[in-house]
């Protein structure tokens, strides 16, 4: 099939493409990376009146650091972050999960605003954004206004954006020293969308547990923070028993959905496996870090 038809426009800046978006109202959508939107439009599941395309808008794409943050403009390709020493060093986790992410011609277009603002539950950068605790930079006619990303993620494909609003920067913490993370997914096939996956980071004082925070993907209607299970961690230490007592709490806390590809019952199974992998992982990289 082909897209309904629609208007194409193409900003000169951010301030113009703000500009086509106020005056377009809810039926505007924008083009970032397209590897969502357009295949939506071609099974006429999206039929915007408007196509703001943001590929010529320049400075929406870097990826730098000061002020104790990662700054990554929403139009960096996911490639580019799989690429990039200054992620892989200052946020692991985030070029971990990015290598989840579908396939090479994927990421080589897609963006990760454009992944964010597409909330879909089974993505993996979502709930990366969640456990590391970032904020997203949303820019409109009206000014600019942050958002924490336990705050962003709504519902299937749903978010905290306003209709004129435009994801323009995540801003990524530097993780404090004694810290380390990690992302476990499992899909039927690589490059699939998660069945379950699981961010985790994790802070240590000596034996204890100084900070930890944990989110799931694929096993609701929106990627959610594990705060029961961050409880089990916290206050069973992260020997293999605290480990096993996370594990069960995030099967406990989470609500999927039964589909075609599996039982609810099976994806509260998964993501007690996930949990158990990347609690694992972030914990030994956190002492050999120490």
């Amino acid at each position: 099939m082909k897209p309904a038809a629609f208007e194409y426009m193409v900003p000169a800046d951010i301030e113009d493409a703000l500009g086509m978006l106020a005056s377009g109202g809810p039926e505007a959508r924008l083009l970032a990376g397209g590897q969502s939107l357009v295949p939506m439009m071609n099974f006429r599941l999206a039929r915007p009146r408007l196509l703001i395309d943001l590929n010529g808008v320049t400075g929406l794409d870097g990826i730098t650091a000061a002020d104790g943050h990662c700054r990554i403009g929403a139009m960096a390709r996911q490639r580019a972050i799989e690429n990039s020493d200054l992620v892989r060093h200052r946020a692991p986790l985030l070029h971990e999960a990015t290598t989840h992410v579908a396939h090479l011609p994927i990421r080589s277009r897609g963006t990760i605003g454009g992944s964010l603002a597409n909330a879909d539950p089974a993505a993996e950068y979502p709930a990366a954004a969640i456990a590391l605790d970032c904020t997203m930079v949303a820019r409109s006619m009206r000014g600019e206004r942050r958002i924490a990303a336990a705050d962003f993620f709504l519902d299937v494909f749903s978010t905290a954006l306003d209709a004129d609003e435009i994801l323009t920067e995540i801003l990524v913490p530097d993780m404090p020293p004694a810290s380390g993370s990690a992302f476990a997914e499992i899909a039927r096939r690589r490059g699939d969308f998660a069945l379950a996956g699981v961010a985790a980071r994790i802070t240590l004082d000596g034996a204890s547990v100084a900070d930890v925070r944990l989110a799931a993907c694929g096993v609701g209607s929106a990627a959610r923070r594990l705060a029961e299970a961050e409880a089990a961690i916290r206050g069973s230490g992260t020997g293999a028993d605290g480990v096993e007592a996370a594990a069960a709490a995030a099967a406990g806390e989470v609500e999927p959905e039964t589909d075609i590809h599996a039982s609810a019952e099976y994806r509260r199974h998964l993501t007690a496996a996930m949990t158990r992998r990347a609690l694992a992982a972030a914990i030994a990289r956190a002492e050999a870090g120490r």
